[in-house]
């Protein structure tokens, strides 16, 4: 059995170079290739339940879905709400075996989101589950502007909340469809200062460069979240499916058909957060 929290699989990220990819979720096969591509790299793996997932499949199938491929993994792997709205959210992950949750206070002031963060905190660890929170707000291509991390309430959020992982913003943007994201190093490296032993995340992983993600998991970015280039790998495997067999309509049989695909994809982001050799 290897289902862990974020906190086993990040902390030692902190002082080997390395990073965690959390890669978004939206069906049982994604699942499955992510868990493969994982054992396939040898590397932990965060299958990340997102409100649109949620929105699609119940949160107790999503839970029993991550338990079970991460019980069978040969690696291991985290069962992570995405971008919980509050208690409510987070208690019902927690009840249905998710093994991290994070609070998404990010559009809140400072004191509204440390006192939520800290309320998740509170419920969340004495169920042996990790907490991660968002400080700054990250915002969305063609969609809502970014307000970047102030370094200077990081040490007071993570005092306040004890929270085990925090995703900053420092130039980084949801649903990129390539990269482009300019990471603001200034501002890093401040937050970095405030906060040197607390694992940060990045959102919008797929803005980012292969090449700058494994340059920041040097530091104390332990966590990139991935989704957009594996949506495009899947949505590239599945109109080939369709285009090379027009006549196929097996719902199992053209689904399974995106799998390899979306494991090649999926493989490529995990090795692009391990350390060179």
């Amino acid at each position: 059995m290897t289902v862990a929290t974020l906190t086993d699989v990040l902390r030692p990220c902190l002082t080997d170079g390395t990073a965690v990819a959390g890669l978004v979720v939206q069906g049982w096969e994604d699942a499955r290739a992510y868990v493969a591509a994982a054992e396939a790299e040898g590397r932990p793996v965060i299958l990340q339940a997102g409100p649109g997932a949620r929105a699609h499949t119940p949160l107790p199938v999503l839970g029993a879905m991550f338990r079970s491929l991460a019980e069978a993994a040969g690696v291991p792997v985290v069962a992570h709400l995405d971008h919980g709205e509050g208690l409510a959210d987070c208690r019902q992950a927690i009840d249905c075996g998710f093994t991290s949750v994070m609070v998404d206070g990010s559009a809140l002031p400072l004191a509204r989101n440390i006192d939520l963060t800290a309320q998740i905190v509170a419920l969340a660890h004495p169920a042996g589950v990790s907490v991660e929170a968002e400080l700054g707000y990250v915002g969305y291509a063609a969609g809502a502007t970014s307000a970047l991390t102030d370094p200077a309430e990081v040490a007071r959020f993570q005092a306040e909340t004890r929270v085990d992982a925090l995703a900053v913003a420092i130039g980084n943007t949801h649903l990129m469809p390539s990269p482009g994201a300019v990471i603001d190093s200034a501002r890093l490296a401040a937050i970095q200062a405030a906060a040197p032993g607390l694992p940060l995340v990045l959102h919008g992983g797929s803005g980012i460069a292969p090449n700058d993600r494994r340059r920041l998991a040097q530091g104390t970015i332990c966590k990139f979240n991935i989704g957009t280039e594996l949506r495009q790998a899947f949505g590239a495997a599945l109109r080939h499916e369709l285009a090379s067999h027009p006549d196929r309509f097996d719902r199992i049989q053209i689904l399974s058909a995106t799998m390899p695909g979306m494991e090649r994809a999926a493989r490529a982001a995990i090795a692009s957060l391990a350390a060179r050799d």
